[in-house]
């Protein structure tokens, strides 16, 4: 090939690549610029809130056994699935195949809040529950597996709505967007956009080609890993409503108890098989997915898991020691009470086997950092999540060597993987606006009259979805005594904490609306 004809061939090749790159752009500037299409929106909150009355149907039969009254389970499923239906029906074939950013931020977001307050309905039909407010605070504390509760006598409360409370976090732990790309087909190819929008983390694990296969994955491993811990609980000194609703609530890291006193009074069996499901449940779920595979070489090159680990075996050493040399503990106690606290507060579980709270200061400090790390991306935990942490202390040491030999080429990596200054961006961005929202919500709390320590153990508790906190809403108390204005603002700070902090912020900037 002569000079002149290679010259005109890289020329037309150029022109048409950049051809093909400016229609790539103005689809992407006509995806992002289009209307929102709200008939979508109802469609997919339409199936998502009639999926939600099967869920409360559920209940039922738990009424009629123990002799509960049924009609709060009945009337709120009947009322859920009539609004879900007719929400759905007139706008079923207006789905489109292709949602854009904004409409999958805008969907994950509105479904949490609208399934919250449906899921009110269970708690505000019920004679237990007096006030909205509280009804609310309830349902969002389940759905996003916080766990924070406004029940000062958990006795009293029925058998079905106790069901109900556990189901909330089951749904939540996996999220409800995710069962329903699982099981409901009607979403197709669009699922794409809310599988990213509502999964949580830096990291996009997916391990099949297709959304839908990795949602099946991974919901197959979570009901699994909820029926083999039913069975092993049934082994202990559990009933079998008491193993199911645990079983509900520890998997998805919720931590809501059917019993007063939480996991206090039951065997050390029973401690040590929840503590085992809470480190499962805080688990990326890929990494569940490669052990059942045989894949031993992607879990060793996992980093995060290593250090999440070495987190629960350090934290627990120190806490065993700690408790140890106070008079009248024997070893195994002393190491079952550590482990399983620190298990409980890093996964964002909230189950309570003793008053932490009683134990000394620096003890107590230690629990309160845990509270700050979270398990790792891909569970179903909450938190700013392990990946985060190990990589802002690798970066930051990785810095003291720069500063050393400031000519050198040092990259961040991760998992034998390099880290782009991209994703570091977003990290420091993400831990940047946590803190400022911890002060600015401390200050908040109080303000409405809370003591200093109580208004941070809310706040931390309700957006790291742990459940209980320090202070006043610590270990032995509920959440009853903050003020209703308290509470909805901690709700809002629950949701944040559940889809982490961007998707639902985004809302709020005034070019998320511009046409």
């Amino acid at each position: 090939m002569s000079f002149r004809k290679l010259k005109s061939f890289l020329i037309n090749n150029i022109r048409e690549d950049c051809r093909l790159l400016r229609v790539e752009l103005l689809k992407a500037k006509f995806q992002f610029q289009r209307r929102i299409s709200y008939r979508s929106i109802f469609a997919i909150l339409g199936s998502l809130l009639m999926l939600e009355g099967i869920f409360m149907a559920l209940g039922i039969p738990f009424a009629l056994i123990y002799g509960n009254d049924h009609w709060p389970l009945t009337a709120s499923a009947y009322i859920t699935f009539t609004f879900g239906f007719f929400s759905w029906l007139p706008n079923r074939g207006k789905i489109t195949e292709e949602l854009t950013k904004r409409e999958g931020y805008l969907i994950v977001t509105l479904t949490w809040i609208v399934i919250s307050l449906f899921g009110t309905l269970p708690y505000f039909f019920s004679p237990y529950y007096v006030t909205i407010t509280d009804a609310f605070f309830e349902s969002m504390s389940g759905f996003t597996t916080t766990g924070a509760s406004i029940i000062e006598d958990l006795g009293s409360v029925p058998e079905s709505i106790l069901f109900w409370r556990s189901m909330t976090q089951w749904i939540g732990g996996m999220g409800i967007i995710m069962l329903t790309l699982a099981i409901v087909p009607i979403l197709g190819i669009a699922g794409f956009q809310l599988f990213s929008a509502e999964t949580t983390g830096p990291q996009k694990n997916k391990i099949h080609p297709k959304v839908k296969g990795t949602v099946k994955r991974l919901w197959l491993i979570y009901l699994s890993l909820t029926l083999i811990q039913y069975i092993l609980l049934r082994f202990g000194d559990m009933s079998p409503f008491q193993a199911i609703c645990h079983s509900l609530s520890t998997v998805s890291t919720g931590g809501f108890s059917s019993e007063p006193t939480s996991i206090e009074h039951f065997s050390s069996y029973i401690q040590y098989v929840i503590t085992v499901f809470m480190v499962l449940g805080g688990i990326n779920f890929t990494i569940i997915y490669f052990l059942l595979r045989r894949n031993f070489k992607k879990i060793k090159e996992n980093h995060e898991l290593w250090a999440y680990l070495g987190i629960i075996l350090v934290a627990t050493a120190i806490i065993t020691a700690g408790l140890f040399m106070q008079s009248g503990r024997d070893f195994e106690e002393s190491f079952r009470h550590a482990l399983f606290q620190v298990v409980s507060i890093l996964t964002t579980t909230g189950f309570v086997a003793q008053n932490y709270l009683n134990w000394p200061a620096a003890l107590v400090m230690i629990l309160f950092m845990l509270m700050f790390i979270g398990g790792m991306t891909g569970s179903t935990s909450g938190g700013i999540k392990v990946y985060r942490q190990s990589i802002l202390v690798k970066n930051s040491y990785l810095e003291l060597k720069r500063l050393i030999h400031p000519n050198a080429i040092v990259p961040l990596t991760f998992s034998k993987k390099i880290i782009d200054t991209s994703t570091l961006y977003k990290i420091m961005s993400f831990f940047a606006l946590y803190a400022l929202i911890c002060f600015f919500s401390i200050f908040v709390m109080s303000l409405l009259g809370l003591d200093f320590e109580t208004s941070i153990g809310s706040v931390v508790a309700s957006i790291g979805n742990i459940g209980p906190g320090i202070g006043k809403v610590g270990s032995e108390y509920s959440f009853a005594a903050i003020p209703n204005i308290g509470k909805w603002y901690l709700c809002f700070l629950m949701l944040l904490g559940r889809l982490e902090l961007f998707t639902v912020l985004v809302l709020f900037t005034a070019k998320f609306w511009k046409k």
